[in-house]
């Protein structure tokens, strides 16, 4: 039992190691958050979040859990959230030290809050931009677009606060006016990364359509749909390594690396440097010049769809699908058997020509496995298979007024 700021917070097995590479247990991570907690709710307190909860560990697959539980302490507050689908769900807001210990207990790592405050859910205050590198990009490649974006919102009077991401990429968080709804939020972004693939083409992508990006950095605007939520910084990643989602100073872009910053070195980059992101409040935009240029772009291009009627994308690139698996191993296995299976393909292949998308289902993520074969003869593409594994994420599942 631990006093924060007055508060009793119970934290369950606090020997468990929850990181082994690292040799931390569940009381250092919430240590970690106490060390780290004004710079963590800068990012997090105050909105509404879907606890992310790695109840069996950091390599079996979290679920999200976006309802409150019902013995939830005092000191958490919630906000009910209307999602796009009609559904809604009392979410947890947390306010203070004491919050960021009680949602680690519960198995969270990273905190993952929607772009609104409690008290306005209708109006996000933040425009996220996430950099998201394909295979094959590296860290200078995305550094590179990251400073395009800096450019662009310079250009339309916002300011930018960059972090690693706490996996590959890079995220530029926008402190805006909570004046306008998510459909303009995310028409801004996409014009955003729409202008900087404009100006970086070839380094930079706008496009959502993951097979026609190639080896670039996603500009990846759809962060801003209404139901999307983004590690905010000083989350803790599900990496061996503990790495955490870092604030940086722009004049740190260039010159840091992602695996630098880990639970075992932010607390003291904190105490020594303070929170990079302390003046993100004090900076707020508008989103009228990001609105003003998508008018002068017109609308982006829209796929083609299957002419049966179905509404269903075609795709503009031979695509085959491999599997569909429950878990990321699962699908790394099912890769590796039709590389196999089919060397001579596999050694045509890009690195970006590999798609293993993790996908969003009821309560947890599964995953697919394509193969772009643009870089394959076409007298030599195989055909579409029989799918190596075939997983349904929503068998069983009954959706209130649907049946079965």
């Amino acid at each position: 039992m631990l006093d924060i700021g007055g508060r009793d917070v119970r934290v369950s097995s606090p020997d468990r190691v929850v990181f082994p590479d690292a040799g931390l247990t569940k009381l250092d991570l919430v240590e970690y958050y106490l060390a780290v907690a004004e710079g963590a709710l800068r990012g997090a307190g105050g909105r509404p979040m879907v606890l992310k909860r790695f109840v069996k560990g950091i390599d079996q697959e979290a679920f999200f859990q976006k309802r409150v539980p019902e013995n939830h302490p005092d000191f958490i507050d919630t906000a009910t959230l209307q999602y796009a689908r009609g559904t809604s769900a009392e979410e947890a807001v947390i306010r203070d030290a004491a919050g960021l210990a009680w949602v680690v207990n519960l198995g969270c790592l990273d905190l993952n809050p929607h772009p609104v405050r409690a008290e306005d859910l209708d109006h996000p205050d933040e425009l996220r931009i996430d950099l998201d590198p394909m295979p094959g990009v590296d860290w200078l490649q995305i550094v590179d677009v990251a400073l395009v974006v800096r450019e662009v919102l310079d250009d339309h009077g916002l300011v930018g606060w960059p972090k690693t991401s706490g996996s590959r990429g890079l995220h530029i968080l926008v402190r805006i006016a909570p004046q306008w709804d998510f459909r303009d939020l995310r028409l801004a972004a996409e014009t955003l990364a729409r202008e900087v693939e404009n100006r970086a083409p070839g380094l930079a992508s706008a496009r959502w359509w993951k097979e026609e990006r190639g080896e670039s950095v996603f500009v990846d605007f759809n962060q801003n749909a209404k139901d999307r939520t983004v590690a905010s910084a000083y989350s803790i990643r599900p990496l061996p390594d503990a790495r955490v989602s870092a604030p940086l100073g722009w004049d740190e872009v260039g010159t840091r690396r992602p695996e630098e910053f880990t639970v075992r070195t932010v607390p003291a980059r904190f105490a020594e440097l303070g929170d990079p992101h302390a003046g993100i409040d004090s900076a707020v935009g508008t989103l009228d010049g990001l609105l003003a240029l998508a008018k002068e772009l017109g609308p982006a291009e829209k796929p083609p769809r299957d002419a049966d009627g179905s509404g269903r994308r075609v795709s503009t690139m031979p695509l085959i699908e491999i599997a569909r698996t429950k878990a990321k191993p699962e699908a790394l296995d099912a890769l590796e058997t039709w590389k196999s299976a089919n060397a001579g393909i596999a050694g045509m292949l890009h690195p970006a020509d590999v798609l293993i998308d993790g996908m969003r289902g009821s309560s947890s993520l599964w995953y697919r496995v394509r193969v772009n074969l643009q870089h394959v003869p076409e007298a030599d593409r195989p055909a579409q298979g029989p799918l190596l594994a075939d997983y349904d994420p929503w068998a069983g599942k009954v959706w209130p007024g649907r049946g079965e």
